[in-house]
Parts: structure tokens; sequence; C-alpha cells
């Protein structure tokens, strides 16, 4: 399970959620966020506690500000003493709105982060899902390259040396975009989608042997390259082998798991004078015809069998048919 100290939210760059700390500095490192999603409490407010759930962001806006504001003094101190005894990531209080001097006293004393943002809560909840999306998601890594080939995220896999790279920069030259090459970071998304993107360090660059490190964004154009792309299949560049038998019809579909999601699976074995450019861009528009629900290989094998039972009602095969 991935957990994220609170911490981070305060050194968010990216997403700018704005935050600053009002109290609770001493949990910031250990009060962890484990679930993506934001909760409002609500109910909650009202003593009902049963509801809340641990791990998750805490966000007061307009709304439940108002409601504070007018309990009794009293009151809130036993609601704040319930919630900052519960096992709770952070409390974040949208639009500015200064919280009742209780809250911050019982937050700091409980070692629960209390954050405030100028934001409001529309906005800040937009955000900050995606911050918790991005960094709360299962990744892995992949050595290969992928390319995006007319809209078909393809990550190429195979052996050092069976030439992915320079066949990713071929793709680039034809008009294609490259995202990562060598090393690939895989993220998961709900719900079952793989996004892929180079390091930060490797970004837009390619290495291609005997000639070395080139920046494809420079040589290119901005147009050449994408920072992510989700991931629709996988090309497998395999080596020849004549005594081995390769897919001839494709009606039966390969595939490949990672992190518990399932991607087309296709091996290409390499051999000299062969283009393999040009059969990836042929996969890559047959993929597309797959996402539309056109499967060419099963209506070929349809109309083969068609053919065969035609010709065995004739008492032989069809015309121009070889054994």
């Amino acid at each position: 399970m991935i957990a994220l100290p609170v911490r981070r939210l305060l050194s968010d760059t990216r997403y700018h959620l704005q935050l600053e700390l009002l109290a609770g500095r001493k949990g910031l490192d250990k009060k962890k966020i484990i679930i993506p999603h934001i909760q409002k409490p609500g109910l909650a407010l009202t003593g009902e506690t049963s509801n809340l759930h641990p791990g998750r962001v805490q966000v007061l806006g307009n709304p439940e500000m108002k409601f504070l504001l007018k309990t009794k003094p009293a009151e809130l101190e036993t609601l704040f003493q319930k919630l900052c005894h519960l096992d709770l990531a952070c409390f974040v209080i949208t639009d500015a709105r200064k919280p009742p001097a209780i809250f911050v006293k019982q937050a700091e004393r409980a070692g629960i982060p209390l954050l405030t943002t100028a934001l409001s809560s529309a906005i800040f909840i937009v955000r900050i899902s995606k911050f918790l999306e991005e960094n709360l998601t299962e990744t892995t890594t992949a050595h290969g390259v992928l390319v995006d080939v007319f809209g078909v995220g393809i990550l190429l896999t195979g052996k050092s040396g069976m030439g992915k790279s320079e066949c990713g920069l071929e793709l680039v030259m034809k008009g294609h975009r490259l995202v990562a090459d060598d090393i690939v970071h895989i993220q998961k998304r709900a719900p079952n989608e793989l996004y892929g993107s180079a390091s930060d360090l490797l970004r837009y660059h390619m290495e291609i042997r005997g000639l070395g490190i080139i920046n494809i964004k420079d040589l290119f154009g901005v147009a050449s390259v994408r920072d992510q792309k989700l991931i629709e299949m996988v090309i497998d560049m395999i080596e020849w082998t004549p005594r081995e038998e390769y897919e001839r019809l494709g009606v039966d579909e390969k595939t490949r798991e990672m992190l518990g999601v399932r991607l087309p699976l296709i091996r290409i074995p390499v051999r000299p004078g062969r283009s393999l450019t040009s059969v990836i861009e042929v996969a890559a528009r047959n993929q597309l015809l797959k996402q539309k629900g056109i499967y060419s290989a099963h209506e070929f094998q349809e109309k083969l069998a068609k053919a065969i039972l035609a010709g065995g009602k004739k008492g032989g095969l069809p015309e121009g048919w070889k054994k």
C-alpha cells in the first residue's frame, strides 16, 4: 500500500494547492494519506464520526465553517476532541476561512496537520484529486521504448540490442512521437489504464548505438515528443529463428499483464531486410480498428470456414484452394 506523508502536500509545486500550515506540525511526517479521494466531514460535524475514513484528506469549505461558527464553544470543544482522537490524515480549510481557536488548539495537541488554502472548495478538490491520483497509484518501470503511433500508445520491448531505439527513431522520422526511451515509467490510473512517461533526466533523449545520446525535441521539434501517453498495446521484438512457428492469422490474441492490467501483445520477429516500422504502423492501425469492433483476422476466419464448408458440401475444396 502506498502511503503519502502529509508534508508532500506542502511541497507541491505542480498543482498549486497553495497550502499553509496552521497547526499540527509534528504530524506532517507521521500522518499518512493512503486513499486518493478527499472526504468532506459533513455529518461528522454533528458528532456522528463512524463514516470518517482514516488516511483521507478532510476538506472543510464554506458550509462546514458556517456550521461550526454557529456551534456553541462547549459543543465545539467536545466535537474537536472527538475528531482529533481519530486517526485522520489531515484537515484542509478552503476559501482562506479562519478556523475556531479550539480547532487549532486540539489539532496541535493531537498532532494532526491543520492546513488552509485560499482556493475555493471546488477548485481545491479538483487539484488535490489530481495530485493524489498521481502520487497514490501503483507504478513500475519497463525497459523499452514508448511511442505514439497514429494516436496509439505502443510499448516496444525486447532484449538489449534488438533495435528498439532505432525503430523508435525511424517512427519519429515518419512523423510519430516519442514518449520515452530505455526506461519507461508506468503508472496505473483508474479504472484500468496504464500511462507511460520518461524520467526527468532522460525525457526527450534517445541512445543510438554508434551515435550516442540525441535530443529528439531539439532535432525534430516539439511535435515529435510528448510527456506521457496511455499504453494501449505491447510489441515484443524477438530474434528470428527459422524453426520457430510465428503467428500467421492473428486469431489467437496474446496479452501481457502489467500492474494487474492486460495489454494486447504482438511478438514481431526481427530479421535483416524486414521493415519493422511499417509493421508497427499497420499494427497501430489494426488496433484502432479493433477498438471500433472490427477484427480482420476473425472476419477472414469466418470466410474461410464458410468456404471450406461450401467445398465440403460439393464434395471437394473450393476452387483455387491448396491442401
